[in-house]
C-alpha cells in the first residue's frame, strides 16, 4: 500500500509570494533609518541658511528682541529694497563678476598648463619645482599680503581690476590638482598625436583639455566660489565703493556696535544666489572630477 506524505504547511513556505524574506525587510528598515538620520543632519547643517533667510524677512527690532526664532513675527521686504539704496549693489555685483570670472578663466588656463607640463614633460628641476609648489600651499595668504600690496602700489594698480585679478591668476592647489589628473590619463593619445605631427600646444589644447573637463570644472568652481566670497583681498586692494566687490560692500553693514542684520542677510542672499545656481549646474561633473583625480 502506498503511503501518502502529509502536505506541507503552506504558511511555512518561504517561497510564497505573500511572504517577504526577512533580510530584505531588515534592509528596508536600515535604509529608512539612514534616510531619517541624514535628513536630521541636513536640517542641522542648513540651520544657518534658514536663519539667514528668516532674518532677511524680519525687522531689526524683531531680530534683536527674538534672535533665536526662525519665524518672523512680521514679514517685510524692505531689507531687499534698502540694500539697493544703501550701496551701489549693481556696480559691486558687476565688479564681483569681473573679478571672480576673469580669475577663474585665467587660473584654469594657467593651472592646467602648468599641471600638464609637470605631469608629462621630463625636464631638469621638475621635481624641485613641484615640491616648491606644494610648500607654498602651507603658507597662509596673510604672509604674502604686504609684499604683494607694496608691489601693486609701486605699479599704481591699487583700486584697479588688474590689481585685483593678476595676483590671483594661478594657485598652487590648482596646479597640484591638474597634475594629478593628467597623471591618470593614458599617454597613448599624446604619442599618436605626436606621430601625426601635432605640436605640444595643440596636444594640450585639443586633446588633453577636453579629457580633463571634470577636473577643469572642479578647479573652476573652487576658484569661482573662493574669489566670489573673498573679503580680505578686495577690502585691502579697493579704496572706493565703486570698485568694491559684494563681500567688501556687505561688510559695511557690520558696525563696531550695531549690525544691521536684516539688510546684511538680504544682501548675502543676493550674493549667494549665483553660486547656488553655478553649483547646481556643474555638481555632477564636480563630484566626478573629485572622484577621478588620483593621488599619484
Amino acid at each position: 500500500m502506498a503511503t501518502t506524505m502529509p502536505a506541507a504547511n503552506p504558511s511555512l513556505d518561504p517561497t510564497r509570494p505573500g511572504r517577504a524574506p526577512r533580510p530584505r525587510r531588515n534592509g528596508r528598515v536600515r535604509t529608512v533609518l539612514i534616510v531619517i538620520a541624514l535628513a536630521i543632519v541636513s536640517v542641522l547643517i542648513m540651520l544657518p541658511f534658514i536663519w539667514m533667510v528668516s532674518a532677511s524677512l524680519r525687522t531689526q527690532g524683531d531680530i534683536i528682541s527674538n534672535p533665536e526664532s526662525l519665524w518672523p513675527s512680521e514679514f517685510t521686504w524692505s531689507n531687499f529694497t534698502e540694500i539697493w539704496n544703501r550701496v551701489p549693489l549693481a556696480r559691486q555685483f558687476l565688479n564681483t563678476v569681473i573679478f571672480a570670472g576673469v580669475v577663474t578663466v585665467l587660473s584654469v588656463l594657467f593651472d592646467s598648463a602648468a599641471g600638464y607640463a609637470l605631469a608629462r614633460f621630463d625636464f631638469p628641476g621638475r621635481n624641485i619645482i613641484f615640491i616648491v609648489i606644494i610648500v607654498t600651499l602651507m603658507l597662509p595668504f596673510q604672509v604674502t599680503l604686504v609684499p604683494i600690496y607694496q608691489q601693486l602700489s609701486d605699479l599704481g594698480w591699487i583700486n584697479t581690476y588688474q590689481g585685483l585679478i593678476l595676483p590671483r591668476a594661478a594657485d598652487a592647489f590648482g596646479i597640484f590638482f591638474m597634475r594629478q589628473f593628467f597623471l591618470g590619463l593614458p599617454k597613448d593619445l599624446e604619442d599618436a598625436a605626436r606621430i601625426d605631427g601635432a605640436s605640444e600646444l595643440r596636444i594640450w589644447w585639443r586633446i588633453m583639455m577636453p579629457l580633463a573637463a571634470p577636473a577643469i570644472l572642479t578647479i573652476g568652481l573652487f576658484n569661482l566660489l573662493a574669489n566670489w566670497n573673498d573679503l580680505l583681498w578686495p577690502l585691502v586692494l579697493t579704496t572706493s565703493t565703486d570698485m568694491q566687490t559684494l563681500a567688501a560692500g556687505l561688510a559695511l553693514f557690520k558696525g563696531q556696535h550695531v549690525t544691521e542684520y536684516g539688510v546684511l542677510m538680504a544682501g548675502s542672499i543676493i550674493a549667494l544666489a549665483p553660486m547656488v545656481v553655478a553649483f547646481v549646474i556643474v555638481q555632477r561633473r564636480f563630484v566626478e572630477g573629485i572622484a577621478t583625480t588620483g593621488m599619484k
